[in-house]
Parts: structure tokens; C-alpha cells; sequence
């Protein structure tokens, strides 16, 4: 089991791209969503262990306003990542400042948001890490709220699972099943070992299909 103290290391020799490089050899082949995410504070990289929310829409007064998405927050372990699946929405901002501030102070790594956020430059001046598809100026109260916590949920098609490891870059956002990896860094390692070689020996003037005969990389 990969554990927090690894991650610092993980962080400089992985990237999005080579894992799910690794996952497809293992036949894992739906780990990254395809619709964007934009690193709104500025920072592109992190990596952690899923922290699942369920959002969605609402039409009416919430009597338990901001309960669940609380829960969530004070309960979220040093090296999780806050997943908030919206659907999209950007009915409001679901994310902002305050909530970035308590993550933080729970040892949370970043936030991943399917839908609007708010409160940019606040989390910026933080360096707090957060994805999400869009901004909102409007609060949550009455607009939309957490339904459950701690479930699988699905972004564009692809699961995240509370406890599995979750990783971002310019490239994109990948999502690692806590059962594979193992396997799955070693693999990814070995091959970024190897595209390095297979770099070298191109820039050293070896063409690229002798590169490819002899690495078996692309």
C-alpha cells in the first residue's frame, strides 16, 4: 500500500499520462475523465486519496443547510483529496475560501470539483490546489447541497472511490483503484524509466522507430 509519506517522491517521477499507460496494460482502461478541468489556483499537480462527496440541485429551503458538506470537510484525513461530484453544475459555487481553509486545516491535499467554485484569488493566495469545470458567484444555501458522502462516484463515466489514489497534472486527472496500485505505480515507474532511456537514445539521434524496436516505448 502506497502511503502519505510516499507521495512528495511519487509526485516527481509519475504523471498523469504514463499511469494510465500502466492501467491500460492492466486493462483498466476508463481512468481519466475527459471533460476539462481547470486548475484554478495555479497549481497543477497534486495527488492524494479520494474524499468522495455526492452533490446535487435544489428547488427548496434546506432545513440541515451545509450539513453533510461540513461532515465531509472536518472529517477529511491528512493526504485526501475532497471529491465533489455535481454533475457539472453550475448552479452555484459549492467551493470556495472557507471550506478550503477547514480542508486545509483537516491535512486535505486539494479539492476536485464537478461544477463551479468561487472565491479564486482567496485559494490562490492559500496555494490550495483545486480542479473544477467552472465559477460561480452564488453560494450553495438553497441551490444545491450534499446528498451523501464516502460513496463511489461517477465523473464523466469514470469511478472514484473513497480511498482511491488520485492524481492531476497539466495533462489531465487520473484516478488509480485503490486494488491495483501497487502494481500500477511499479509499472508506471518502469515505463518512465524506460521513456527516459528511449528520450535519450532519440535525442542522441536514433530514429524513432529503432528507438521503439529496442524499448518497445512510445
Amino acid at each position: 500500500m502506497i502511503t502519505t509519506a510516499d507521495f512528495p517522491l511519487l509526485q516527481q517521477q509519475l504523471y498523469t499520462a504514463v499511469l494510465c499507460d500502466a492501467m491500460d496494460q492492466l486493462g483498466y482502461r476508463n481512468q481519466s475523465p475527459r471533460i476539462a478541468f481547470q486548475a484554478f489556483t495555479g497549481i497543477t499537480h497534486m495527488m492524494g486519496r479520494c474524499k468522495t462527496t455526492l452533490w446535487a440541485d435544489m428547488y427548496h429551503e434546506d432545513t440541515h443547510p451545509y450539513e453533510l458538506e461540513l461532515q465531509a470537510v472536518d472529517g477529511c484525513k491528512p493526504g485526501e483529496v475532497l471529491i465533489c461530484e455535481a454533475g457539472g453544475s453550475q448552479r452555484s459555487g459549492i467551493w470556495g475560501e472557507l471550506l478550503s481553509t477547514a480542508a486545509l486545516n483537516s491535512g486535505c491535499v486539494g479539492a476536485l470539483v464537478h461544477g463551479a467554485i468561487r472565491d479564486v484569488v482567496r485559494m490562490t493566495e492559500m496555494g490550495f490546489p483545486v480542479f473544477a469545470t467552472g465559477k460561480c458567484v452564488y453560494d450553495s444555501l438553497h441551490r444545491q447541497r450534499v446528498i451523501d458522502i464516502d460513496v463511489p462516484v461517477f465523473i464523466d463515466g469514470v469511478v472514484f472511490a473513497p480511498g482511491d489514489l488520485v492524481f492531476s497534472d497539466e495533462d489531465g486527472i487520473v484516478v488509480v483503484p485503490a486494488a491495483i496500485e501497487d502494481q500500477v505505480v511499479q509499472n508506471a515507474l518502469s515505463k518512465a524509466k524506460a521513456e527516459n532511456l528511449t528520450r535519450k537514445e532519440i535525442k542522441n539521434g536514433m530514429k524513432a522507430t529503432e528507438a521503439y524496436q529496442k524499448y518497445g516505448i512510445l
